[in-house]
């Protein structure tokens, strides 16, 4: 079963369903298997995110982090990991890959309108605040 490592820790490690070594070269992504499926409620959702230590060692990271996992989904829980590093990266059978973090979800009323409420930043983006 996943488990939470520490008491405070924010996320249930997720580990490699697979049944023998994966070697992810530089720059090549695979989905790997969490051998889970989860029953999440109404309300909530599932954030798949990187383990922070393999990511900054080795470069091992999540192509669509965080992962989204909707209330509604019944299958098996993969990790869409990526080799971002210069070596290749060996994932073995068990290894901790991830880590699911539940989280509360909002859903938005949207509007349509015909013009938008002015504000400081107007359409300023990517920088446009500053590097401080």
């Amino acid at each position: 079963m996943p488990r939470y490592h520490s008491e405070q820790a924010a996320g249930i490690d997720l580990r490699a369903a697979l049944d023998e070594a994966l070697v992810l070269a530089p720059l090549t992504r695979a989905a790997v298997p969490t051998g889970i499926a989860l029953e999440i409620p109404p309300g909530f959702e599932g954030q798949i995110r990187a383990r922070s230590g393999r990511a900054l060692l080795e470069g091992l990271a999540i192509v669509n982090s965080p992962g989204t996992v909707d209330a509604d989904y019944r299958g098996e829980l993969k990790v869409v990991l990526i080799n971002l590093g210069q070596l290749p990266i060996t994932i073995t059978p068990g290894e901790r890959v991830a880590q699911l973090i539940i989280a509360p979800i909002v859903h938005a009323e949207l509007v349509e309108v015909d013009q938008l409420e002015t504000s400081t930043r107007g359409d300023g983006g990517f920088g446009h605040t500053g590097n401080s």
